[in-house]
């Protein structure tokens, strides 16, 4: 069914939302059930996000089922989406508070900018090293027609440098990469989809192989601490002594079990010190030995380790990408009230979900992240058979709505805009919508602009 851009009779509230993924569906949904005019801003063709670019393409049902999910978010009554805008570029914050006056802009972007590994290294991406964003995106979409983005060799003996669930990911990606290069040129197909379920020593037995017969080195994680440290698993707030041990415990089984199932090499204690740049490539990572002491971190002098690989990963995090007009606090947003999100010297301009982040994020929404994050894991590793991440991720979608309210509350507090106005943003929502090449039918455009061309 047709979005149409029919100004209410009567004064509206009105939100404007910059992303449409998990947490931008999630408050355009909530803002449509309370009467409230949501328009949705999307930088991309579809509104997905790290659904599409940054979850491996072996969790394809997951995928489809999200897809599903934000466009019965995104069609609600009340709801216009508008894709191909990005804010600072197609639109600007100034423009959404002051020209528009709209009652609230919810930022729900993401963070998609990659901490950087060391200072002053950018010059190196792609020449030996790789951020874990390009990465993941490019192993997603370079099987479609028209992908035009970077395009990766992935090598033999490559290293990763990180310790989270993205972490996984990228090892995953790149010794699925070898091993189904290597069984190619034996003769041998398989699916990423075989590999993810069997598991590569039993899909290797089925075909009379072993790893040292394959002749495949694999790739190997490097994480600043032990194993039982490892960002996979949380434990609860206020968690016993006794919570903690069985947390700790989690975290090593789960490692255990990438290792095990998917032939991935393991480095703990290893801090990168500095990078190993040999004409003008880089070429590999000088590590510092570290060790935990009563809780703390501590490197141990003298004791560094100098590793070359042809492939380095950063995977250290993710960060909000800078937009102009929006107050930083060094690498991050500048939050006054990490209650509601609101950002300092924008009374109403609030973040939502990924943009949310740092040690001051908001107590409950980490509280979940992490009860979340502890399901998702289990089911993503195959360690329960109760725990579909499936349903991980529908409370992930609750989780998102619950962070919402404050801020669709203070917007909602506000006197109503009168229909004058909202026939003027109206009027730019045309505007939007016909420099994008879009007509207000949702799923026509979603077809339109779909990709064709799977991984095999």
């Amino acid at each position: 069914m047709a979005q149409l851009l029919t100004v209410p009779n009567d004064p509206r509230h009105l939100v404007v939302i910059v992303g449409g993924a998990v947490a931008g569906s999630e408050a355009a949904a909530l803002c449509a059930q309370r009467g409230i005019l949501a328009v949705v801003l999307e930088q991309n063709d579809r509104p997905y996000g790290k659904i599409e670019d940054g979850l491996p393409r072996w969790h394809d049902k997951l995928r489809r089922k999200e897809y599903e999910h934000i466009a019965r978010n995104l069609q609600q009554p009340g709801v216009l989406f508008v894709p191909r805008t990005k804010l600072g570029q197609d639109v600007t914050l100034d423009t959404l508070t002051h020209d528009w006056g709209v009652n609230a802009v919810l930022l729900a972007n993401g963070a998609w900018r990659d901490r950087p590994l060391f200072a002053d290294v950018d010059a190196h991406l792609g020449r030996g090293l790789v951020n874990q964003n390009a990465l993941v995106y490019w192993y997603n979409h370079r099987h479609e027609y028209r992908y035009g983005g970077p395009r990766f060799q992935v090598h033999d003996d490559a290293i990763v440098i990180g310790g989270g669930l993205a972490s996984i990911d990228v090892v995953k990606i790149i010794n699925f990469e070898l091993y189904k290069r290597a069984l190619g040129e034996r003769g041998i197909h398989v699916t990423t989809l075989e590999i993810e379920h069997e598991g590569l020593p039993q899909l290797l037995a089925k075909h009379g192989l072993s790893e040292a017969s394959l002749g495949v080195r694999g790739v190997t994680l490097y994480y600043r601490r032990e194993k039982t440290a490892m960002p996979l698993a949380s434990p609860p707030d206020n968690a016993t002594p006794q919570q903690i041990e069985k947390n700790q415990q989690v975290r090593a089984k789960l490692m255990d079990k990438v290792i095990e199932k998917y032939l991935v090499k393991f480095e703990p204690n290893l801090a990168p010190l500095a990078p190993l740049i040999e004409g003008g490539e880089f070429v590999g990572v000088r590590f510092q030995r570290t060790r935990t002491i009563d809780g703390k971190l501590v490197s141990l002098p003298g004791e560094t380790l100098d590793v070359r690989s042809p492939l380095v990963v950063s995977s250290v995090g993710s960060v909000p990408l800078p937009l102009p007009g929006l107050p930083m606090k060094g690498e991050l947003i500048d939050f006054e009230d990490w209650s509601t999100g609101r950002v300092r010297g924008l009374p109403h301009v609030f973040g939502l979900g990924n943009v949310l982040t740092g040690k001051g994020n908001i107590k409950e929404s980490r509280k979940n992240a992490q009860e979340i994050g502890t399901r998702v894991v289990q089911s993503y590793l195959g360690l329960r058979g109760d725990g579909p991440l499936e349903r991980s991720l529908d409370q992930m979608h609750t989780a998102a709505r619950e962070q919402a309210q404050l801020a669709v509350a203070e917007a909602e507090a506000q006197p109503p805009i009168p229909r004058e106005r909202l026939t003027k943003i109206f009027e730019s929502v045309r505007a939007l919508w016909e420099r994008a090449g879009y007509d207000g039918d949702y799923e026509r455009w979603i077809t339109k602009v779909t990709p064709g061309g799977e991984e095999t």
